[in-house]
C-alpha cells in the first residue's frame, strides 16, 4: 500500500496520520492567518500572511485527504 503524502510549507504530511484540521483563524499578535493540523502525536501550526493563502492551502489539504 503506497502512502499518500502532501507537502505543506516544508512539511511532508502522511495523510492517513492527519487527525484533524482546524478552521482558518487570526494568528496570535496579528501575525497573519493560521490553521492547525493535528497528526498522530503532534500539532502543526501553519501561518500565512493573508487569509486567502491560508484558506487555499487548507482547502487543498482537505481535498488531498479526501482523495487519499
Amino acid at each position: 500500500m503506497a502512502m499518500a503524502l502532501y507537502e505543506l510549507k516544508g512539511f511532508t504530511l502522511i495523510l492517513n496520520h492527519v487527525v484533524f484540521v482546524s478552521p482558518v483563524f487570526e494568528a496570535e499578535e496579528q501575525q497573519g492567518q493560521q490553521f492547525n493540523v493535528r497528526v498522530t502525536g503532534d500539532l502543526l501550526k501553519f501561518r500565512f500572511p493573508v487569509r486567502t493563502e491560508a484558506v487555499l492551502a487548507r482547502e487543498l489539504l482537505i481535498k488531498a485527504i479526501k482523495e487519499a
